[in-house]
């Protein structure tokens, strides 16, 4: 017998258990069709929670990595490298931003921007001003202080004692930010759609105003664009649709479209209170990771590509209120682009990874974001017959549990 030979029960053996995974193992992918151990094949809806933007295995992807592979792997933070540069240059010259700070995944670009938020303050007002809001839902990462940041108790507990001076409102709710906000504020985090939240967009008025409150209260404006980030809404990133300009920007996930890396954008005046030696990465902005990202940013900040993805949303969202008609499961569907949102009512509430489970047994891979929600964040370039296909499955699915019901 092999005794590298995996199952699913390996994991239980080997792996600690702070995660669930399906009972079936992916092995090999290509576009948004996965194959597992038995041969079985899947539509991915899920694209790796919103990072595989360009599928699996994307031949120009490929070629990045081959050829970079072939050059420069690694070095340090005490040389740069070229593609770091050109990358930078991109990322600059495509978005508000002056400045780019490359690390390895979207928590570390939060706490990047989180650290820079209170430096910048304490170099241009004083050790004072150190507070950060944060929204309730919000998901921020994992590492202790973008959990604490994070709007969810559930990633808190067990964790204490937590970073302090982080106070969280309701979001979308202007009045509750109104109240909160002083001078004491360093920063004001968002995500434009909140992701693990529920696919929740915020709504233009409360950006606006956030904008304001922190232009009035000498604060920063942080927009968290890990999950929303790299023509996800259509837009290379969301607050380009909202016109409201933030002083940071976060983004990782589909900036590598699978392949490790994320940043933290900033304007100038920010930027500058990273003065050298202040943070770092040892792996951060390796040759690697800015091969691969580079070739996805160039697809990917392709205007055609970008005006595909409106009308991707509405076959996806045509379809899920044909199944709700049908099957009348959802309170709501919501989301932009190609991160959308399906909310379960009534007795489906908390049911969530039932849908999941029931999906991957029907050939088609689906996410949820918390207990009520059906999420889907697939390739940006999903074929339509792919999009067909997995939904006709997923009917399938929801057909089974309806009639189990």
């Amino acid at each position: 017998m092999d005794e590298y030979l995996v199952k699913r029960e390996t994991f239980d053996n080997v792996m600690m258990p702070n995660y669930a995974p399906q009972a079936m193992i992916p092995v090999r992918g290509k576009g948004s069709r996965i194959w597992d151990q038995m041969g079985n094949e899947y539509i991915d809806f899920a694209g790796g929670i919103a990072v595989s933007a360009l599928g699996h295995c994307h031949p120009d992807l490929v070629n990045a990595l081959q050829n970079q592979s072939n050059k420069l792997w690694h070095l340090s933070n005490v040389f740069t490298n070229e593609p770091a540069l050109k990358l930078a240059q991109r990322l600059t010259q495509s978005t508000f931003a002056d400045k780019v700070f490359f690390c390895n995944s979207g928590t570390e670009a939060n706490e990047a921007a989180f650290k820079l938020a209170r430096k910048y303050a304490f170099d241009t007002v004083g050790a004072e001003k150190n507070e950060i809001i944060a929204c309730n839902s919000s998901f921020h990462g994992r590492s202790l202080f973008s959990v604490a940041v994070g709007g969810q108790p559930k990633y808190r507990e067990g964790f204490a004692p937590l970073p302090e001076g982080i106070r969280h409102v309701p979001f979308n709710d202007l009045d509750s930010l109104e109240q909160c906000i002083s001078d004491k504020i360093c920063a004001v985090v968002i995500e434009p759609i909140q992701g693990e939240g529920g696919v929740k967009p915020a709504t233009l008025a409360f950006l606006e105003g956030a904008r304001a409150l922190c232009n009035q209260h000498n604060a920063l404006l942080i927009f968290d664009e890990v999950q929303t980030g790299m023509g996800r809404t259509g837009y290379l990133y969301a607050y380009m649709y909202t016109g409201v300009i933030p002083d940071i920007l976060t983004t990782a996930k589909a900036l590598g479209a699978g392949f490790p890396i994320g940043a933290t954008l900033a304007s100038n005046k920010v930027a500058d209170s990273f003065s050298f030696g202040s943070h770092g990465s040892t792996y951060g902005g390796n040759p690697l990771a800015c091969s691969v990202a580079l070739e996805a940013f160039n697809i990917i900040n392709d205007e055609q590509l970008l005006a595909e993805i409106p009308r991707k949303h509405n076959k996806f969202t045509h379809h899920l209120s044909l199944l709700n008609e049908k099957y009348n499961l959802f309170n709501d569907i919501r989301g932009k682009g190609l991160l959308i949102g399906a909310e379960l009512k009534g007795s489906w509430q908390g049911k969530a990874k039932n849908f999941l489970a029931a999906a991957a047994s029907e050939g088609v891979m689906l996410l949820v974001a918390g207990p009520n929600i059906l999420r889907i964040a697939p390739s940006l370039i999903i074929p339509d017959e792919d999009i067909q296909q997995g939904m006709e499955k997923l009917e399938k699915a929801i057909a089974k549990i309806v009639k189990r019901q």
